[in-house]
């Protein structure tokens, strides 16, 4: 039977994220009670937030944060920026996070915000000024034991630093670090933030190499996208003798056959600010570089990427999601049929969250990890959830997506079971 789902709340995220998780809960025969709860967010607040412009007008936006589930810890999620923001899509976002956080073992609920405006029509004044009234209105809903932010698309360091301030500010003036992650170093950001989800993403690919029975030494990667995922993703894949034939960022795809020189790549993105044009390399589309013969393909841009329409073209025998659903459920069962192995975006780009969890921990106990502690902290946690899902999948001849989601629902079922309803 299809879940109806309300109004408020419906969009092609949230119906992706409730379809994703009824089919989760017939893998593992979900307690209906639990699945019942499960289908809706625990909180949902929308504020206006009015902002002093540089003219001194009075512009309102409107902003939100979805607190889906809080049964396995404080909710955790990142804070958008972005024209297109409404309270489905952010919905959606929560639960993902909500099933991300539980299938990687981390002691947090699931959460989500955002702010319907382009940040980048903003003067920097003007988005302080944003920042800093949103985190007045949601303050007395968040908190370091409560809800706590993290950036998202159109936020960064800066806007957590403006973020924490402010609630500092209006809860006694001293510094509350652990209300946000993602903050810069000098005022309770964690070393290794940076590259976490790059660095995630290789992690789950030496597994995924592993179990394929295949070496990364040597094989043949193409990459799309080469912003902050990408680009450490190829860093790290070529620092352990991976041959990267093909990236890709929005000016186009680059390839060479031999395999590119990712610091140099890398340099020259610094020069030049896109990939286009570098030297060493043919100039190929985009559609081309997913298609490509290869050992493996990560994903890292954008969602939707691979769908029924080139899923038969695709020719990489792994595939590792850097990116948010690059690959859709229709097209993973093409592919999990065809013999490629998937490892899902739920955990290969988990890195993020769990360095944010970790930068958390640090806050708390206002003692800080070197770089190469946090690494092989991010190491332990990704690889176990890899190992977690990938035995549910071979025991119930699944593809990994469907395990993954799978290990994340029975986590939330047996909490929830444990801890009850309330009131009776």
């Amino acid at each position: 039977m299809e879940h109806k789902i309300e109004p408020l709340y419906d969009g092609p995220l949230f119906r992706n994220a409730i379809q994703t998780l009824e089919e989760a809960a017939k893998i593992i025969n979900c307690d209906p009670n639990v699945l019942e709860r499960l289908k809706r967010p625990r909180r949902s607040i929308t504020v206006s937030v009015p902002v002093r412009m540089d003219d001194y007008s009075v512009k309102v936006f409107t902003g939100y944060r979805v607190q889906y589930s809080p049964t396995l810890g404080p909710y955790k999620g990142g804070i958008r920026y972005h024209q297109n923001v409404d309270l489905s899509e952010v919905v959606g976002l929560a639960a993902l996070m909500t099933f991300k956080n539980s299938v990687l073992g981390l002691p947090l609920g699931g959460a989500k915000g955002g702010i319907t405006v382009d940040p980048t029509k903003l003067s920097r004044t003007e988005k302080q000024n944003l920042t800093r009234r949103y985190a007045s209105e949601i303050g007395p809903f968040v908190g370091p034991t409560q809800d706590i932010p993290a950036p998202d698309v159109g936020t960064d360091p800066q806007t957590m630093a403006w973020f924490m301030d402010t609630y500092s500010q209006e809860n006694g003036g001293f510094a509350q670090p652990g209300v946000v992650t993602g903050k810069p170093i000098e005022i309770g950001g964690s070393l290794g933030r940076n590259h976490a989800t790059g660095l995630g993403v290789v992690y789950v690919a030496e597994k995924s190499f592993e179990v394929c029975k295949m070496s990364m030494k040597g094989a043949s990667v193409a990459i799309q996208g080469f912003g902050n995922v990408g680009s450490f993703a190829a860093k790290f894949a070529y620092e352990r003798g991976a041959r990267i034939v093909a990236v890709s960022d929005v000016s186009g795809a680059i390839f060479n056959g031999d395999g590119l020189d990712i610091p140099e790549v890398m340099e020259y993105v610094k020069a030049h600010k896109f990939l286009k044009g570098y030297p060493k390399a043919t100039a190929i589309t985009n559609e081309e570089l997913l298609e490509l013969k290869c050992d493996a393909l990560f994903p890292c841009a954008l969602e939707g990427q691979i769908d029924v329409h080139n899923a038969e073209k695709i020719q990489a025998k792994i595939i590792v999601e850097g990116a948010n659903g690059p690959v859709t459920n229709s097209a993973t069962k093409i592919l999990h049929k065809r013999g490629v192995f998937i490892a899902p975006d739920v955990i290969a780009n988990g890195g993020g969250v769990i360095v944010s969890y970790f930068e958390w921990v640090q806050d708390t106990m206002s003692l800080f990890w070197d770089e190469h502690e946090v690494d092989n902290r991010l190491k332990t946690i990704i690889t176990k959830a890899f190992d977690k899902g990938y035995s549910l999948a071979a025991e119930k001849n699944i593809d990994l997506r469907s395990a993954a989601m799978a290990v994340s629902v029975q986590r939330l079922e047996k909490a929830m079971l444990l801890r009850g309803l309330y009131p009776r």
